[in-house]
């Protein structure tokens, strides 16, 4: 299976189509909106207004796995977003990334492993992934690199489009 061929749904509960996003950089991150990690969602924000345009979008992936930290609607979580944080960068349905109901999306991308080589669960809110516009996984950031790091400033560009 490809990540292209994966099934998820918008945050408003229409369907995503995740071919839609072949041929782009794509950072795909697990987000929650009371996590003391949440202030990312501006960093998110602004790497998506800079390179959206050069064929990158950032794709939020709400879950509540993690301390209970996404307990919202998704009413709640689009609401939070935009008011906090002018999110306009897609978001898709709360789903779990670990455990037995974890979402296919999130078996594909806890298969790559991070720089120090660990690859498996996801760890807690806002780890990021890097798919490259072929639909590899391209690098796995945990949740304490910042969005605007240089570590992800530098892979975004090493795999933008064109």
């Amino acid at each position: 299976m490809s990540l292209y061929d994966v099934e998820i749904r918008r945050l408003d509960d229409r369907p995503l189509d995740l071919a839609e996003l072949q041929g782009q950089a794509v950072l795909v991150v697990n987000v929650a909106s009371e996590c003391g990690f949440t202030p990312q969602y501006a960093g998110l924000e602004r790497l998506h207004e800079r390179y959206q345009e050069r064929g990158f979008s950032v794709l939020g992936v709400p879950c509540n796995q993690f301390g209970g930290q996404e307990p919202g609607t998704a009413n709640d979580i689009a609401t939070f977003c935009s008011i906090n944080y002018g999110v306009t960068f897609p978001l898709t349905e709360k789903v779990d990334v670990n455990g037995p109901a974890r979402h296919s999306l999130f078996d594909l991308l806890t298969a790559a492993p991070d720089r120090k080589g660990e690859a498996g669960d996801v760890k807690w809110n806002f780890e990021k992934f890097l798919i490259a516009p072929d639909g590899q996984i391209a690098a796995r950031f945990r949740t304490r690199t910042e969005p605007e790091s240089d570590e992800i400033v530098t892979a975004i560009e090493a795999v933008l489009p064109g």
